[in-house]
């Protein structure tokens, strides 16, 4: 019978702990992985997403660069739609070029220079098309400042497309 006291101290004691993981857990990622002004994060295993289109940067960059898109995205794009659905998720990845060391005339990724991302969801992000960007260098989010470029640059030469650069490749 002395057992059953217990119980409710157990059960207490692991909501408790339960309540404190799940609560650190939210905390850190809002604090340390959210882009300033949109708080768009890194989705999570977009290295999987299929490709919508390479591209190549010139200098001063001197980029490779691959844009992925979620499924929404991929729909949207097989379907001519614009604009893109609310729940597109667009995510630029960009590498410094560098000649191949087995196959000289062949340009290959080189060190990773940034992870781009832009979240469509047209309330909640109404002021910027209905587009929130990020910009992620080493895993963690540029500064306020460099986010406050995004959508002025996709609005100027962008804007007939939805605000999205990135054209299907066939």
């Amino acid at each position: 019978m002395k057992p059953l006291y217990l119980l409710p101290c157990v059960v207490a004691a692991l909501v408790s702990l339960v309540f404190v993981m799940i609560s650190g857990a939210k905390g850190d990622t809002k604090s340390k992985d959210a882009a300033p002004i949109y708080g768009v994060t890194v989705p999570e295993g977009y290295r999987q997403w299929e490709l919508i289109a390479p591209a190549l940067e010139a200098e001063p960059l001197d980029e490779l660069r691959a844009v992925v898109g979620n499924s929404m995205a991929i729909d949207a794009y097989r379907a001519g739609t614009l604009p893109f659905p609310d729940g597109t998720v667009l995510v630029k990845l960009a590498w410094k070029q560098m000649r191949s060391t087995e196959f000289e005339p062949a340009t290959v990724p080189g060190v990773a220079t940034t992870v781009q991302v832009m979240v469509k969801d047209s309330k909640k992000y109404a002021a910027t098309g209905g587009w929130g960007f990020s910009r992620f260098i080493g895993g963690k989010p540029v500064d306020e400042a460099q986010h406050q470029t995004c959508f002025a640059c996709h609005e100027a030469r962008v804007r007939g497309h939805d605000f999205v650069f990135t054209r299907f490749a066939p």
